[in-house]
């Protein structure tokens, strides 16, 4: 800005009184304070347009006093505005005046980048890793994240999903009521000696009578009018679905739990992905079934058997590595991420303990019903990865590299694959040309807090 306005001495005006000054500029950010150098020099906008002496000019004629950093022009605010991808640095810049706050409202940019919540309450902003916290309620005690900005609070009685950018509320059911479908399912048994084993295999009915309430793993919300969500105890889940408001939520009786991994609603209807990484499950691949929201809600395999010609790469018996499975639109199509866990056994032991990551990246050919690998996340994509929320942005709106995955170390509750050689963790980076693993940004916390999760503004 004061390469624009020639460098004139700081403006300052009643009408904008926290207007930045030479004297405040330390109080801004670190990126704030870059964006005041001046607009990019491949700026869209010509440099004739807004000199400094004419800007003066015609804004002294037209109000009858010198300009102030409220005057400034909406497009060069929103050059400035373009320069800050953090949410926390937007909030800062629309708290300089109402003209300032106007600007961010009305001009169209791309989003901000996600903010990292940590369950305590705790927000990180990218790309600095600084600290941010929402003010009045804390947040802290969510126990999942939904469709990128809600965050989710179970309560005995009732479910919360909380919007922290707008302090939105949605009411859904408690867990504990859950309408069978059809309602008069009751849940088989097979008598094997002493034992009960459940028929012809594991169902709602069967986990619901275990000890403890089930255990909610992910939401999401399909439209306004639906809500799904993995419900399960350990790693036996079923897909839960409701309508907000609603008393209670329903379940088909007599469908398996499985060992669902990740789900995205796409293109009409819920996908969720059933990654099988336990040897005394019969199945031995990870398939995608396609629930029709719409109609009979019943669900059918969409991409029949595994991506590898090698089936042996997908068995769950090899001790040496864990999978974990995740599902992401991006430009219109389907992915599966697969990342692979190494495990290092210590000796003597039986523990394992996590090593390096690796991933690999498939296309959903829905229609053939099969995985097509990809060597790219595709043009100008990067992708957020989490158990709670994962999303494909454009690399480009905020100036990074494409072919990038931010991954986070979220373990599912009750489900222990390994152990960590560390007690903090962070975010890890894996670029997808170069296919190395690194931790650039400053963002460390405590490792139990397994639920970290993205959110995006």
């Amino acid at each position: 800005l004061e390469r624009i306005s020639h460098r004139h001495k700081p403006l300052t005006s009643p009408a904008c009184p926290h207007a930045p000054t030479r004297t405040q500029s330390a109080h801004t950010s670190s990126r704030t304070a870059r964006c005041s150098a001046g607009p990019p020099t491949q700026s869209p906008i010509g440099a004739s347009t807004f000199s400094g002496s004419t800007w003066m000019a015609e804004v002294t004629q037209r109000s009858g006093h010198p300009p102030s950093w409220a005057d400034i022009p909406r497009d060069l605010a929103g050059l400035v505005l373009r320069l800050l991808p953090a949410y926390a640095d937007r909030v800062r810049f629309s708290a300089v005046c109402p003209q300032w706050r106007a600007a961010t409202r009305q001009l169209t940019l791309p989003p901000p980048l996600p903010l990292l919540a940590l369950p305590d309450g705790t927000f990180f902003c990218l790309p600095d890793g600084k600290r941010f916290r929402f003010s009045g309620f804390g947040f802290a005690g969510y126990k999942s994240a939904a469709c990128g900005r809600w965050l989710v609070f179970p309560r005995d009685d009732e479910c919360f999903l909380v919007d922290p950018f707008s302090r939105a509320t949605v009411t859904l059911p408690a867990l504990s009521r859950v309408r069978l479908r059809p309602p008069n399912a009751v849940a088989k048994y097979t008598q094997r000696g002493n034992l009960q084993t459940p028929h012809p295999f594991l169902t709602w009915m069967h986990i619901k009578d275990w000890e403890g309430m089930p255990t909610l793993h992910k939401l999401i919300l399909c439209s306004p009018n639906l809500v799904a969500a993995f419900v399960g105890s350990g790693p036996f889940v079923q897909i839960l679905m409701c309508q907000p408001g609603a008393s209670s939520w329903s379940v088909r009786a007599n469908d398996r739990c499985m060992w669902f991994e990740d789900m995205a609603f796409y293109q009409g209807k819920l996908y969720a992905i059933a990654g099988v990484t336990r040897s005394f499950l019969s199945s031995t691949s990870a398939k995608i079934q396609a629930l029709e929201i719409h109609r009979s809600r019943k669900i059918g395999q969409a991409i029949k058997g595994d991506p590898d010609p090698m089936v042996d790469a997908w068995l769950p018996v090899d001790p040496a590595f864990v999978k974990k499975l995740y599902l992401v639109e991006s430009r219109g199509t389907l992915l599966m991420v697969r990342r692979k866990v190494d495990r290092i056994s210590t000796e003597g032991s039986i523990l394992f303990t996590a090593g390096k990551s690796e991933f690999e990246v498939y296309r959903a050919d829905i229609e053939h019903s099969r995985w097509v690998s990809m060597t790219t996340l595709g043009d100008d994509q990067m992708v957020f990865l989490g158990r709670c929320c994962s999303r494909a942005v454009y690399a480009s709106e905020y100036g990074m590299p494409s072919d990038h995955i931010f991954f986070l170390d979220d373990d599912k509750v009750d489900v222990t694959d390994y152990l960590y050689d560390k007690e903090s963790t962070s975010v890890g980076v894996y670029d997808m040309k170069t296919r190395e693993v690194s931790s650039p940004l400053p963002l460390v916390w405590r490792r139990e807090m397994v639920l970290s999760s993205w959110l995006f503004p």
